[in-house]
């Protein structure tokens, strides 16, 4: 968005009723970090730094409720680092919270490919999995793919109130809808660093089996270790998630895909595969995927409730692949026809 129609739009999605905009104009500044201008997945996935994310989630792990000092300083490090990486920053201010967006609009091309985390936590706990790792890592992901040589529309986002019932993502997709945006697919990055090689470290939602057999069946003969990524999508959001796991495959990242059928992706009983951000895009019907390293169902710190969720728990080099998939993937996606 051109910084100069800022007003413009905001007096006119003021008359349809949408969560009130803050825009922030391009910074003029050198970035303090490079993409990587290729098109290429390999090279792209080879670009991400793993010192520079463990950097940032070293950053981000402390107590970040709504409204704390480190919430704000959260927060400012998205705006900031989207600025300093060329990206167009929104902070989109809503009724109890504050989502940030970077946004990279590319000619050539009409998909828009939207990849977010949430930043938020709860109080009392540093977080450093939930959701330190998908805010570290959208910020890696992002640094790779400011300069791809990518087309269409790509958006990041830092997303508010996660925690207290998806709010934040809510409130921008609510407001996509109305305001007629597509977005060819979401992706949330939802808790990825903790992986254990422990056998029958990983435990499955109640009803997994039932739904996803194929899936059951790959992590049983795996002896149930909990090393390897999630990848949570609906039916439309399939080709992402097939782009997800080639890559992935490719950097010897272990990946468990579960595709939820459209006509069950909205449901109650699907709850434990709804708890994150991609659920407000389903509820819209927009594509969407979730990654996660499955939270409690195998992280005994989830929520600090059996230990301190803390990054020396963390395996770093594991999420590191996981950027590097995602951003090959979004590549493929955004690639010219």
């Amino acid at each position: 968005m051109d910084p100069r129609h800022c007003g413009f739009v905001v007096a006119s999605l003021a008359l349809i009723a949408l969560p009130s905009l803050a825009c922030e104009s391009k910074s003029t500044a050198t970035p303090s970090a490079v993409g990587c201008g290729t098109d290429n997945g390999a090279q792209l996935a080879a670009c991400v730094s793993t010192e520079r994310y463990t950097t940032d989630l070293t950053f981000v792990a402390q107590p970040r409720p709504p409204l704390s000092a480190h919430w704000q300083a959260v927060q400012d490090l998205c705006a900031n680092r989207f600025t300093e990486l060329g990206y167009q920053v929104e902070r989109q201010q809503y009724a109890t919270g504050v989502n940030v967006t970077g946004q990279r609009v590319n000619a050539g091309g009409s998909k828009h490919v939207l990849v977010s985390a949430h930043y938020d936590h709860i109080s009392n706990c540093a977080g450093a999995d939930d959701n330190a790792t998908g805010v570290a890592a959208l910020l890696e992901a992002a640094r790779v793919l400011s300069t791809a040589n990518i087309v269409g529309t790509l958006t990041l986002a830092c997303w508010d109130e996660e925690e207290r019932g998806l709010l934040g993502s809510s409130a921008y997709a609510a407001r996509a809808l109305a305001a007629g945006t597509p977005i060819t697919v979401a992706v949330s990055y939802e808790m990825l660093g903790y992986r254990t090689e422990a056998a029958n470290s990983q435990q499955l939602p109640s009803g997994f089996g039932l739904l996803f057999a194929d899936a059951t069946a790959q992590i049983a003969k795996n002896n149930n270790r909990g090393d390897f990524i999630a990848v949570i999508a609906d039916d439309s959001a399939s080709a992402f998630a097939d782009h997800f796991a080639t890559q992935a495959a490719a950097l010897g990242l272990n990946t468990v895909v579960g595709k939820v059928p459209s006509a069950l992706k909205s449901s109650s009983q699907l709850a434990a595969l709804r708890r994150s951000d991609h659920a407000s895009f389903w509820d819209r019907n927009y594509p969407a995927v979730m990654l996660t390293d499955t939270a409690e169902f195998r992280n005994p710190h989830y929520h600090c409730t059996g230990g301190p969720d803390v990054p020396a728990d963390l395996d770093h080099a594991f999420t590191s692949k996981i950027i590097g998939a995602t951003v090959a993937a979004v590549a493929s996606t955004l690639s010219a026809p």
